[in-house]
């Protein structure tokens, strides 16, 4: 996990991802952003494109082809037309959307670490999420194969 933003529960998710890109230095590129159909707005959209990053967003079933006046718009109306020719299914994969479902096992992972915070303070709680996820992350780098060539 690079980032990390902790809200309520009267925030949505998709407001918070420019935040959440920015968190990551200018400097470190971003090659994809995956995320469910919520995502499909213009502000995370544009977000996306401004960091140079390939948005893998599903455009809502009822979704109309946006005027090429934002950013994110190009990337967005080609996936309309791939899946109008292709159908969602197939545009999934040849996108790599299925990769989502790693992003899935993380969050599963997480809540693994415990489904409840101990602590009562906001900023306690805030510190507690990000120990966890210093946690997780060592795992995962524990878990990663190094490959180097033999002979």
């Amino acid at each position: 996990m690079r980032a990390v933003e902790i809200t309520g529960s009267g925030v949505g998710d998709a407001p918070m991802l420019p935040g959440l890109l920015s968190q990551i230095p200018e400097g470190e590129p971003i090659a994809s952003v995956t995320a469910d159909g919520a995502y499909d707005g213009r502000a995370c959209r544009d977000a996306i494109a401004d960091r140079g990053a390939e948005a893998i967003i599903p455009p809502r079933r009822n979704a109309k082809p946006w005027k090429k006046k934002s950013p994110g718009a190009g990337a967005r109306n080609e996936a309309l037309r791939a899946i109008k020719r292709l159908g969602r299914t197939i545009w999934r994969k040849w996108a790599g959307y299925h990769r989502r479902s790693r992003i899935e096992t993380k969050m599963n992972c997480m809540e693994l670490l415990g489904q409840r915070l101990m602590s009562q303070d906001f900023d306690r709680q805030t510190a507690e999420l990000q120990v966890r996820i210093a946690i997780l992350n060592r795992f995962t780098a524990l878990g990663i194969p190094v490959t180097q060539p033999v002979g």
